[in-house]
């Protein structure tokens, strides 16, 4: 039976054993375990899918809860895909969230994904690397 809740803190090991069984470990620092403990520790929300204690999904976000909140990462064991478990890691977040509005980036594998669930995409974004890109 898979539980789903807010939890205040995941190990690095277990969030890194996460993003290796999805697909999101292709576009995370997994190699870097103090950049990775990093991530959570800033993390203010943090949602997660276990299967009998096994962290399967997680949904980790940067919010003010009142008027953005920053879904940064959202991952779910591939063999745990198709099954729910990303949406609901979703609505768990916005739930903790509701006067925020919920923005993500999508890895490129799931930008099909967000519309499907009802997601509304917006063409409008941009990232900045280095503060020396700025002219």
């Amino acid at each position: 039976m898979i539980t789903y809740k807010i939890e205040q803190s995941i190990t690095t090991a277990e969030f890194t054993e996460v993003l290796n069984a999805s697909t999101l470990a292709e576009r995370r620092p997994i190699n870097e375990p103090e950049r990775i403990a990093q991530m959570l520790q800033h993390a203010n929300l943090i949602a997660t899918a276990r299967d009998e204690g096994k962290l399967i999904g997680v949904a980790r976000s940067l919010t003010d809860f009142v008027y953005c909140t920053y879904l940064s990462d959202l991952a779910v064991d591939e063999r745990y895909q198709k099954m729910g478990i990303g949406k609901a890691l979703i609505r768990l977040t916005k739930n903790h969230s509701p006067q925020a509005k919920l923005i993500l980036l999508a890895a490129p594998k799931a930008v099909d994904y967000y519309p499907k669930i009802g997601m509304t995409k917006w063409e409008d974004c941009y990232t900045l690397d280095q503060v020396d890109y700025l002219r």
